[in-house]
């Protein structure tokens, strides 16, 4: 009896075992999060993939690359040489870039997907293989953030707005295109200026712009910043400019600690938000997904849902917490 009740809790506990196995046991995933290390959007992506990666049970091999899509490129390399199961790219060298580079990963057996900014082109080839995408449409988002501007301030013809973006980065820089053309349709006069490479890897640089645009142009009415993380430093931009709370209308992207502060005391008013810990957690869900069950890859619309002064309160703390 105590042999047969032995070999009973045996089997019991290799069949509890193989129920329990997480679905990514075994593999490793290359990630790259998108800036640097501490950087306020890349932290929150880190977050997502990092809890994804504790529930899917897989190894995670995190890569910083500042914003720089050269850098980008050069770790999706070396990311291909150490043969992973999968890496999860974000999308700003484009498809002309990535393209080659991922055709050639997923001939080895490794799957790739794609966060934050697309790769249509290369989505639509390899998708079968897993190849999917975390993210919003940036057109469609920087459009609607515009009209919700200008609904909001009734900006009229002849008043002026400074936007601030990244139009140089393929797909990427259709949020800052879109922003543009709403609000010079609506006869608004655009101050646009590209964010240098500097300022996109460290934000805290990008004082001084702020105010000369100020200094150059005291009618400014409404600015609107198309990156996460200098959203982040809006409120230290504008206090560093002497620029009093609710003085200028600020809008922007993504939520983080600073920015839930700033709106909170007035410094921003408008948050586009695209949920950037959906972006990692999803990215290593669909890269494990597809290599254990051959699953197709699969598009994910994270948002471009709006925070302001009226529902901060509601989120702030998961703000605080690199969730939001």
């Amino acid at each position: 009896m105590k042999r047969i009740l032995m070999l009973g809790l045996l089997a019991l506990s290799l069949l509890c075992g193989t129920a329990f196995a997480k679905t990514g046991e075994g593999m490793t995933i290359w990630f790259d999060t998108g800036g640097s290390v501490g950087d306020g959007y890349g932290t929150i992506v880190q977050n997502g993939a990092k809890a994804a990666a504790a529930d899917m049970g897989c190894e995670l091999r995190l890569l910083y690359s500042d914003w720089n899509p050269e850098t980008m490129i050069t770790h999706f390399r070396n990311a291909v040489a150490a043969r992973p199961d999968g890496i999860v790219v974000m999308g700003h060298p484009g498809d002309a870039a990535f393209g080659p580079l991922v055709d050639a990963a997923v001939k080895q057996g490794i799957v790739v997907t794609s966060i934050d900014t697309a790769l249509p082109e290369t989505q639509a080839r390899h998708r079968a293989k897993g190849f999917g995408y975390v993210g919003t449409d940036n057109y469609t988002q920087g459009k609607a953030l515009a009209e919700e501007v200008l609904r909001r301030t009734n900006l009229k013809k002849g008043d002026r707005a400074f936007v601030w973006g990244l139009k140089r980065i393929p797909d990427r820089g259709r949020r800052a295109q879109a922003i543009v053309e709403m609000l010079e349709q609506a006869g608004v006069t655009v101050d646009y200026q590209e964010i240098t490479p500097e300022i996109d890897k460290d934000p805290v640089l990008g004082a001084p712009v702020v105010a000369g645009q100020l200094g150059r142009h005291p009618d400014t009415k409404v600015i609107i910043v198309d990156h996460g993380s200098l959203t982040a430093q809006m409120g230290n931009h504008l206090k560093n400019a002497g620029v009093k709370p609710n003085t200028v209308y600020v809008a922007g992207f993504s939520l983080s600690p600073a920015t839930a502060a700033a709106i909170e005391n007035g410094y921003v008013q408008l948050v586009s938000e695209a949920q950037p810990y959906v972006m990692g957690y999803f990215g290593v869900v669909q890269t494990v997904l597809s290599k254990k069950y051959g699953f197709t890859g699969f598009s994910i619309d994270t948002g471009g849902g709006i925070v302001d002064a009226a529902n901060i309160g509601a989120v702030s703390a998961f703000a605080k917490q690199g969730l939001r």
